[in-house]
């Protein structure tokens, strides 16, 4: 048997282990995106429930456990009336509908831990046996810190409205779920950046497309959040016109001007109505573009894919708004906000194919 003989078997038993131990991680990372996906719709439903101050002080180990008896329910409660949302729009209210709204907040954060244990813990067994590439260890570590960030800033929203306001603050709540999306993008694109192309990469101008359009979708994510965190959407319940207008007046009463994009409910509203438009008309380009320069490619049939989503996403939209924001077609809005943006992150990553092998690496390629 020859040497060269010797390592191509040698290569072979190389690649046929990365094949495995892509497949497991890409496996786990599947899972971590599904409890994320969880996380966000039931962050989601805390919000419309108005649950999400029901729970007054930041225990990230103790607070695991909820409540197990009547004392320690009624210290709960306690806890709870002596916050402003209690005393202007809930003040009267019963132990058992304080325990309604304490359990979404509850499952929340309960979720938000259980992910951490999600990536911690498999992270470190794929770690230690081997079964992780060097490429993939910073990029799971920083995924982590971005977890841990995560915990932070839900406190820090959450902070904004046990003293002064009977809500969170927008900015806070914007930010806590621009960064859960960004957080679930991330795991996205190392997953999809695990899994076999039956294609080449696309053109270096596809994949930047493909890279902004991922972009646009933070920002409008980032504006319905606005909407959300000011209550926006049970205001100006028609469409195509607003306020009996396409470009309705009275869109800048506070100064200075730039305030009105994110306090003023008319304005941010009206910006993202604009920008979902804006996002719909740039899918369509996508689309078309793609099919034009890769005809007949996987990479212009998800281009079209991704159109359609954006389609669907605009109509739920929509309809949400003119039935005034039903808690199930605003959290199906929402849910599907994520499926359009981890649908955008995959395609991104697709047109630049998967990670490159080992033995790719070894040999130059």
């Amino acid at each position: 048997m020859t040497d060269q003989t010797i390592s191509a078997g040698a290569i072979s038993l190389i690649q046929d282990r990365e094949a495995r131990n892509r497949q497991y991680v890409r496996i786990w990372l599947y899972l971590v995106l599904i409890v994320l996906a969880t996380i966000v719709i039931v962050g989601g439903a805390t919000r419309m429930t108005g649950s999400g101050l029901s729970i007054t002080e930041w225990k990230p180990i103790h607070g695991i456990i909820p409540p197990l008896g009547h004392d320690q329910w009624i210290e709960e409660f306690d806890k709870y009336r002596q916050i402003p949302q209690y005393e202007r729009l809930n003040k009267g209210m019963s132990l058992s509908e304080f325990q309604q709204i304490f359990w979404w907040e509850w499952a929340h954060r309960f979720l938000a831990r259980s992910v951490g244990f999600l990536v911690a813990l498999p992270l470190a067994f794929f770690w230690l046996t081997g079964r992780l590439e060097r490429r993939l260890k910073p990029r799971m570590v920083g995924i982590l810190a971005l977890g841990a960030l995560q915990g932070a800033v839900g406190w820090w929203m959450v902070a904004s409205g046990l003293v002064d306001r009977v809500d969170v603050s927008q900015y806070r709540l914007a930010t806590h779920l621009t960064l859960a999306c960004i957080i679930f993008a991330a795991v996205m694109y190392v997953a999809r950046g695990l899994a076999v192309y039956s294609e080449a990469p696309a053109e270096r101008a596809i994949q930047r497309f493909a890279g902004w359009f991922v972009v646009l979708v933070f920002i409008q994510i980032y504006l319905g959040a606005l909407v959300a965190g000011l209550d926006a959407g049970l205001s100006y319940n028609t469409w195509p016109l607003m306020d009996g207008s396409m470009v309705p007046g009275d869109l800048f009463p506070i100064q200075p001007i730039w305030h009105n994009f994110f306090e003023n409910p008319k304005t941010v509203q009206f910006v993202h109505r604009c920008f979902a438009y804006f996002v719909f008309l740039v899918a369509i380009w996508q689309a078309v573009s793609v099919s034009r320069s890769a005809p007949g490619t996987t990479h212009a049939r998800r281009a079209v894919l991704l159109a359609v989503i954006v389609a669907l996403q605009a109509a739920i939209g929509i309809t949400t708004l003119l039935m005034m924001v039903p808690i199930g077609l605003g959290l199906l809005h929402q849910g599907f906000a994520i499926v359009l943006l981890g649908f955008s992150v995959a395609h991104w990553r697709a047109t630049k194919g998967s990670y490159p092998h080992e033995t790719e690496v070894i040999a130059g390629r």
